[in-house]
């Protein structure tokens, strides 16, 4: 790697990965391992993929390693034995590997499980590098206060909300019109209705730029991934609900807007590859080189915009309607769009009941005010098991 690529006299930045076997996790160590002189590993966390743990634990020379599912602590230990690396399972060892000192943590837990542990690296003031967008979803107030209490740095991994952090005037957020997330729309953004109620988990969790895990890549066929991340950028950005809007770019090339009072629209472009949003923040504040491909306009030739259809994208009005009536209805939108997403993906429901059984989960839960974290478990366990008794009806 070129010298002038790396950060000049910066220390070793000591990191950890909280979901190192997903896409994200996967992406982060390979721009670690590009840069060993750069960072260090502290620990690595995954959900039941202990070989790959494993492999990545050795490969990295981590501290610890931590498996979610207590089952497969055996195993893990197994394949460790021999080395000093550390082996933990279950939610207390997930929080413990996210509370070992580094100074930067990546969050990529995949949905509401994140929050624990997310919040155990926020609360000794770490750099967090937040793919969790469950997280500010599920418990955004209380997170957020939290990053304010403990000095802690939350960046934001979504290419979109990266894109939107990159061009955001904090200084003077009064300056500023209105931001836009882009969209790249999924694989079905031109499909009808009917050819939708059709669709397989397979087709569902093909996108066709971005290579990601099975629940996002449902998630952005569905549109709840940009409904989910309206709620983020409320939580993440200083401006109101109603100055976030949403626009369909099939190219996910322009990965997000700012407007100003002024007339200027500043976006940030690049080719759909997560190591570049992931390597902002890997790096931040300063940049380093990523093998991602270099932007060619003029060979890409067109960028298409246009509105998100709601008839067929209903997702995206519920988690608007969800972020304007507050409390715990971004909890319960989130918790139920986990479970229908889970149930699709087992072939138990079909594509379109996603949106219809998070709907009926608003309808029935109603909202109540989230006073701590405590209360957003609880409202979480009864949004899972409200919206699990609509599979079938």
């Amino acid at each position: 790697m070129e010298a002038s690529l790396l950060p000049k006299n910066r220390k070793i930045r000591t990191v950890s990965v909280l979901g190192s076997t997903g896409s994200i996790g996967c992406n982060t160590l390979d721009l670690v391992g590009r840069y060993p002189e750069q960072y260090r590993v502290v620990a690595l966390t995954a959900n039941r993929s202990v070989r790959e743990l494993a492999e990545q634990a050795i490969k990295f020379d981590a501290k610890m390693a931590v498996v979610a599912d207590e089952s497969c602590y055996g195993a893990l230990k197994e394949a460790l034995s021999g080395t000093n690396i550390r082996v933990g399972a279950g939610q207390a060892a997930l929080v413990e590997a996210a509370s070992l000192p580094s100074d930067w943590v990546m969050a990529s837990i995949v949905g509401a499980a994140g929050l624990e542990p997310t919040l155990s690296a926020i609360r000794r003031g770490a750099i967090v590098a937040l793919a969790n967008k469950e997280c500010l979803v599920c418990a955004g107030d209380l997170v957020m206060r939290e990053v304010l209490e403990h000095n802690a740095t939350l960046l934001p991994v979504d290419s979109e909300h990266n894109a939107i952090f990159q061009v955001f005037d904090f200084e003077q957020p009064e300056k500023i019109s209105h931001v836009t997330l882009t969209a790249s729309g999924g694989p079905f953004y031109q499909n009808s209705l009917e050819e939708m109620a059709k669709v397989t988990p397979c087709q569902a969790v093909s996108h066709p730029n971005w290579d990601m895990g099975a629940k996002i890549s449902v998630d952005s066929a569905t549109m709840m991934n940009k409904g989910l991340e309206l709620i983020e950028a409320y939580h993440l950005f200083p401006v109101s609900e109603d100055k976030i809007e949403i626009i369909v770019h099939p190219q996910s090339v322009v990965h997000s807007m700012v407007s100003y009072v002024d007339g200027s629209v500043l976006a940030q472009l690049g080719s759909p590859d997560m190591r570049t949003p992931i390597s902002y923040t890997l790096a931040w504040p300063e940049r380093i080189g990523t093998p991602a491909r270099q932007l060619d306009l003029a060979r890409l030739g067109r960028l298409d915009f246009f509105e998100p259809d709601p008839v067929r994208f209903p997702a995206l009005k519920l988690a608007r309607e969800a972020l304007q009536t507050g409390g715990s209805a971004p909890t319960i939108l989130n918790a139920a769009n986990e479970i229908a997403v889970h149930a699709f993906l087992e072939g138990k429901i079909g594509f379109l009941e996603i949106s219809r059984i998070v709907e009926k989960t608003l309808d029935a839960m109603g909202s109540t005010d989230l006073k701590c974290l405590q209360t957003v478990h609880e409202i979480d366990r009864e949004a899972r098991r409200v919206s699990a008794g609509f599979m079938g009806n």
